[in-house]
């Protein structure tokens, strides 16, 4: 209080007044609010977030969770972005966890955000059936669901189609005389993943080859899983021609394995991975790549969020944006 006080005093408005401007009350004055937050500024004063928020009248705390599960993931690291540049923009900050597909680690983050009391929670399920998300539905917190869904229970979700994503890339390969296209893929528990699958399997099933299951290999979505991966397909006695990556840093592992094995990107095997990268024309050959719009998907799955908090009972929105397929150098024609 006596740090309130002080700021009260060096802006000559009263105690009540300067909780108000804290609060971001919009019945305060433009003016008062600039006279105040500089006296804040001034003083070095640093509101105490928690009481801060205990003091709202308005019991908003303008404070968002984003739960992702791989900060690595240059992807996801677009999401934050366009998450952050939304909420920036309406005056929400965002606290962000990052469980790294560990349950109990999501567990933890979806704990501490209830107890900091988020307006609204965007996060990307561990799984389809995500307990711990389905009770911060069933508690009338607001959730909207980015890059996967959930599977028993109604929720806005904004993701893209990883289906024809996939079967974009299938295609290409197949267009071009691949028939032998190895899938390099993460834990198929995540829907993302069952979803690049089926597109993997349409596009065969267009070009009327043969689903081969000897040719999918699930596990992490990391980088050693992809190098480990990639390093069992490259020793197969008959060798796929092409490689499809699930994920960007499946891809960064698969890449070093053929690399370090001396093996010619495309002349002796081509590659496509799913999610493109700044730096991707960068590599050698530069990458033929699926481009999702991550940035566009945080910053709609942060406006979706928005939309919840002011309007709880309005219908649940699923919103499927298109993926891009870039074509560049390291796919070849199979003669």
């Amino acid at each position: 209080m006596s740090n309130l006080k002080a700021v009260a005093e060096h802006s000559k408005v009263s105690i009540a007044t300067v909780s108000r401007v804290i609060n971001n009350d919009p019945k305060v004055s433009k003016d008062t609010m600039l006279k105040v937050q500089a006296s804040i500024a001034a003083l070095e004063y640093k509101p105490n977030r928690v009481a801060q928020r205990l003091r709202s009248t308005s019991k908003k705390t303008k404070l968002l969770g984003l739960v992702i599960p791989d900060i690595q993931n240059p992807f996801f690291v677009d999401v934050v972005r366009g998450v952050e540049d939304y909420a920036y923009q309406n005056n929400f900050a965002v606290m962000i966890g990052n469980f790294g597909q560990d349950e109990k680690k999501e567990k933890l983050y979806l704990d501490i955000l209830q107890s900091e009391n988020i307006d609204g929670l965007i996060v990307a399920p561990i799984h389809g059936k995500d307990k711990g998300i389905e009770n911060l539905v069933k508690k009338n917190i607001p959730v909207v669901c980015i890059d996967r869904g959930l599977t028993d229970i109604d929720v806005d979700v904004v993701k893209v189609d990883n289906e024809q994503g996939a079967f974009n890339a299938i295609d290409h390969l197949l267009s071009i005389g691949h028939k032998k296209i190895a899938f390099i893929s993460g834990n198929f528990r995540i829907p993302t993943y069952i979803e690049r699958l089926a597109g993997y399997k349409r596009a065969l099933s267009e070009y009327g080859v043969p689903f081969d299951e000897n040719l999918i290999f699930a596990r992490d979505t990391d980088y050693k899983s992809g190098f480990e991966i990639a390093n069992k397909i490259l020793e197969l006695k008959e060798r796929p021609t092409s490689i499809f990556s699930g994920n960007n840093l499946l891809t960064l592992g698969a890449l070093e394995a053929i690399h370090a094995k001396g093996i010619k990107i495309p002349e002796e095997i081509s590659i496509i991975g799913f999610d493109d990268m700044p730096w991707s024309i960068s590599l050698n050959p530069p990458l033929s790549a699926v481009r999702q719009p991550g940035f566009d998907m945080g910053r709609k799955a942060a406006e979706m969020l928005y939309e919840r908090i002011l309007n709880p009972g309005s219908k649940k929105e699923k919103v499927i944006l298109k993926t891009e397929l870039m074509l560049r150098k390291s796919t070849a024609r199979l003669e």
